[in-house]
């Protein structure tokens, strides 16, 4: 989730779209398309600035694939095809040509933006916020927005508005969220990479379940319109993409950093690391529960793969307070108020459920019953970044399972049930990505392992504030010690 009072309504950009060149290419078969899918965002840029292929090419093949999968998976809220066409033969930058989507949270100037719900129609922002600027800055061409749920406050994407995003590994179940046609659109192969943001697990549990990369950068990091989230002094989300390769996540991280930001640069990481890691893991969530069985085996497989790998691995507890679950929950909950109340504000409309679902109006409600315990959540909440660097102290990364199951049937988790079903669901899934977004350390997401049925489970590790570097060159070693390049959905390219 990326959602703040002002980048809700009032964010976006600053310039103008690029011209058009209106230069225009013939469209690529199937076969063709499919090459080009296998590529990941790296070599896609070389290739076209190389010259082996051109910007249009690689743009106009994502367009015949998204055409193709999209009916199937329903991750492309908005499609700017004409505007993507237009804007590749003039596309500049390091990235100049790599086709993307950018998630419906944010603005995209000349656009619409929905937010993934009813309330707004017809919105389209201003402007674009600096990393949006960043983003398309690389040279990136946008095809359009992907789907998120309700204000991106959900672990699943199946908003009332455009219905159910379905995974491409099977399309019975859930991709994940708030970043989930993001995740479907990069695991089908339709783009190399797509932007994502993640203020509670919405780059990492999206990327668990659809067998992608997927990395919270620390907090600072990306450019960002304010220095807090408007509902309280914790800033929670960060920005980043969805990937099928490190070297993409690696890349997309080192571009979109900001310097002199009282951080560890991040370098561009190329390589595995050379390091041997102080690495404790455990299978424990912030409420207390742990996994089911297959995740539960899956973590504690990829241990054993770190200790193989020669780092120092052991099974611990982290000093997590009881009762940080049911804070966070209160500070989530103040979003959703916070958006509801704008709304009311805007047309002078009594909140109801035709304009947002029932998740959502929960949740405001929810905050507003307990608002009188608002700042010592706080309070506890900004505690829990001293009690982790303690932690670290004696170990630089953590490994734990990103979800407690692998991922859940479509419905499961749907915002049309009722809340107290929603939330307690919810509750028990999502056990152990709200850490990293509370400290706002870094945390990455990896495509380790495989269900009975055939769906990814991704394993998460996290390191203290400012070390994305440990986490990328440990995920290098991992991609080549575990590889998944060769795992493809049914649902591909």
């Amino acid at each position: 989730m990326s959602l703040t009072r002002r980048n809700l309504m009032e964010t976006g950009g600053i310039g103008a779209a690029l011209l058009a060149m209106g230069a225009s290419c013939s469209k690529p078969d199937q076969k063709a398309s499919n090459e080009l899918a296998a590529l990941d965002g790296v070599e896609t840029a070389s290739r076209i600035k190389s010259g082996e292929i051109s910007a249009e090419e690689a743009v106009e093949a994502a367009i015949e694939r998204a055409e193709r999968i999209n009916p199937e998976i329903n991750a492309i809220v908005q499609k700017t095809f004409r505007r993507a066409r237009n804007e590749a033969s003039a596309a500049t930058g390091p990235w100049a040509g790599v086709p993307t989507f950018v998630k419906d949270l944010d603005d995209v100037t000349g656009v619409g933006t929905a937010f993934g719900s009813r309330a707004f129609p017809g919105y389209r922002g201003k402007e674009q916020v600096p990393l949006i600027n960043k983003f398309l800055g690389l040279g990136v061409v946008s095809l359009g927005k992907s789907t998120t749920p309700e204000f991106g406050l959900s672990a699943t994407t199946e908003p009332l508005s455009t219905g159910q995003t379905r995974n491409p590994w099977n399309t019975d179940y859930s991709t994940g969220g708030s970043s989930g046609g993001a995740a479907a659109l990069v695991a089908s192969g339709v783009v190399p990479i797509a932007h994502a943001s993640d203020g509670g697990g919405s780059i990492r549990i999206p990327a668990s379940c659809c067998g992608n990369v997927g990395l919270k950068v620390s907090r600072g990091r990306n450019p960002t319109a304010r220095p807090d989230d408007v509902v309280g002094p914790i800033r929670l989300s960060v920005h980043g993409a969805q990937t099928r390769t490190v070297r993409d996540t690696a890349a997309i991280a080192a571009a979109l950093a900001v310097p002199d930001n009282g951080l560890e640069p991040l370098p561009l990481v190329t390589s595995p690391t050379e390091q041997r890691l102080r690495i404790g893991f455990t299978t424990l969530g912030l409420g207390g529960l742990r996994p089911d069985s297959e995740v539960d085996a899956a973590t504690r497989n990829v241990a054993a793969q770190c200790e193989a790998l020669g780092h120092m691995v052991e099974e611990i507890e982290l000093p997590i307070a009881k009762g940080l679950s049911e804070d966070f929950s209160l500070y989530w909950a103040a979003f959703a108020n916070s958006a509801v109340s704008y709304w009311e504000r805007s047309t002078h409309l009594p909140r109801n459920g035709m304009a947002f679902e029932p998740f959502t109006l929960g949740l405001a409600e929810y905050f507003e019953t307990h608002m009188g315990e608002f700042e010592g959540a706080i309070h506890r909440l900004q505690g829990v970044e001293g009690d982790m660097n303690r932690f670290h102290e004696n170990f630089d990364v953590v490994l734990s399972p990103v979800v407690t199951t692998p991922p859940p049937e479509i419905g499961y988790l749907d915002g049309g049930l009722d809340f107290e079903t929603t939330l307690d669901r919810l509750t028990k899934y999502v056990q152990y990505t709200a850490l990293y977004n509370i400290t706002g350390a870094p945390s990455i997401s990896l495509p380790l392992s495989m269900s009975k049925n055939n769906l990814p489970i991704g394993s998460m590790f996290s390191a203290n504030l400012g070390h994305e570097a440990r986490l990328l060159s440990l995920a290098y070693q991992l991609e080549e010690a575990m590889p998944w390049a060769g795992r493809r959905p049914p649902l591909y390219g």
